[in-house]
């Protein structure tokens, strides 16, 4: 049987530490591995590399692949991500053209949530996967039909619009297989459990964890995996879980760090509400970060996103966090249906309280298949029109409102470490700040403009 090829292609939105390979890239490599049958290969390119992304060179360079393998049976897989959206309908029909008779297979975020339709998005596309690919991405390279497979759409075909249904247990890992090599390596990302246990509207995981048997990887692969790290020295770990101590595994994640004597960093994302005296005792002599995602302090503004807090209980927890002298950081977004230039500067001011060193503020972007993008008309939300829009206007801020909220946030940007005990100085400071949105977005390729103007009649950003 002659091997087919796979030219498994992504478009990672990287940070300057990151490895080479990205973590879900990794885990599709680590699955397809098991075909003996299948020459796997990965095409990585950072789209927010400024200095070294370009579309066309990185459609010769896939031309190349292409041509290199001419005679074989080669199918195009590609992850679609909202920063990528772009750039792949820019290749799309370039590889159709030159792949007449393999397959084009999207998948990632801009497919898993997109509903009915998806043909009239990516006329050139033949399948589609909603959901974690690994499983379904396997059993389509190991088949030239068009098999039944969970969560897979065909071109042209009824679309039951299912995701995908992963067993993690099974899915291998790309840390112990090798994938991702750890030699040398400082800095990795890692996750212990998929999907979200809460359903705020403005978020894709809470779907993207609906068809999963189970949420956290077993604990066998878990243990050894942190083994491994703390073999390799392994100095920083941050931990793309959504809500880490929402897992069963939390306390024995950390004791097994603790165990093998880790004396790297460690990045958690976690729910104020959720941390208990267990868990801020064990993480107190560690060096550990708590990332917490609180978004805004108002009831009204949670309620309407479905991102309720309970303030009291986590002003208790923070303050609980900072007596022990753990650093954390909060992140809130501006721009939420119902709010005000004025309830998201108490927001701020509220943070600003907490004790905490470094405040994130970003603006609410509206993602394919969220409740939030479903129902925006209800709120009046306007967007802008580049590459990567994001809210500017509703029905209670204006855009002139919106522009002093994103000061705001590059005020934080430009404090963090040392921000302003009062919020009347940092909005004085922030008075002075630029809006600089390739923090948010690639910066790699052409956009409608790279700042929004301090004058309102030059802002190119109204939808």
């Amino acid at each position: 049987m002659s091997k087919r090829h796979l030219i498994l292609i992504d478009f990672p939105w990287m940070r300057d530490k990151d490895p080479r390979v990205p973590l879900g890239h990794a885990s599709l490599l680590a699955t397809l591995s098991q075909n003996s049958d299948l020459v796997c290969h990965s095409f990585v390119r950072p789209i927010n590399d400024k200095d070294e992304f370009c579309v066309d060179q990185v459609w010769n360079e896939i031309h190349s692949l292409i041509y290199a393998n001419k005679g074989t049976g080669i199918d195009i897989a590609i992850g679609a991500y909202v920063w990528a959206e772009d750039v792949i309908q820019n290749l799309l029909p370039r590889i159709r053209s030159h792949l007449p008779l393999g397959r084009i297979i999207l998948g990632g975020p801009q497919i898993s949530y997109s509903s009915y339709g998806l043909e009239r998005l990516y006329p050139e596309a033949d399948v589609f996967i909603r959901g974690y690919g690994e499983i379904a991405l396997l059993a389509l390279t190991s088949t030239n039909g068009q098999e039944v497979i969970e969560g897979v759409h065909y071109a042209g075909d009824y679309d039951e619009n299912k995701q995908t249904i992963v067993d993690l247990d099974i899915l291998p890992s790309p840390f112990l297989s090798g994938i991702i090599p750890l030699h040398n390596r400082k800095f990795i990302r890692w996750e212990s459990q998929r999907g979200c246990p809460f359903s705020c509207s403005f978020c894709q995981h809470k779907e993207a964890g609906a068809k999963l048997r189970k949420r956290e990887f077993c604990a066998g692969r878990i243990f050894s995996e942190i083994d491994l790290f703390c073999e390799h020295n392994i100095e920083e770990i941050a931990v793309l879980d959504p809500i880490f101590n929402a897992s069963s595994q939390s306390i024995a994640i950390l004791n097994r760090f603790r165990d093998n004597g880790f004396c790297g960093r460690l990045s958690l994302q976690c729910r104020a509400e959720m941390i208990t005296e267990e868990f801020v005792q064990l993480v107190k002599g560690m060096n550990v970060k708590l990332e917490f995602g609180l978004q805004t302090i108002h009831l009204s503004e949670g309620k309407v996103v479905r991102r309720q807090n309970n303030m009291k209980k986590v002003q208790q927890n923070l303050s609980l966090v900072a007596a022990e002298g753990i650093e954390f950081e909060i992140s809130v977004i501006f721009g939420l249906p119902t709010q005000t230039l004025s309830s998201f500067t108490e927001t701020v001011d509220w943070c600003l309280s907490s004790g905490v060193n470094t405040i994130k503020a970003f603006p609410l972007m509206l993602l394919r298949g969220t409740e939030l993008e479903e129902r925006k008309s209800e709120w009046g939300l306007v967007e802008s029109t580049d590459s990567m829009p994001v809210v500017l206007s509703s029905s209670t801020y204006s855009l002139a409102d919106w522009k002093a909220m994103a000061k705001l946030s590059e005020a934080l940007k430009e404090t963090e470490g040392n921000h302003p005990k009062e919020v009347g100085k940092l909005v004085l400071f922030s008075q002075k700040m630029e809006i600089k949105m390739p923090r948010f977005r690639p910066n790699g390729i052409p956009l409608v403009s790279e700042t929004i103007s301090n004058k309102g009649e030059q802002s190119t950003y109204v939808g």
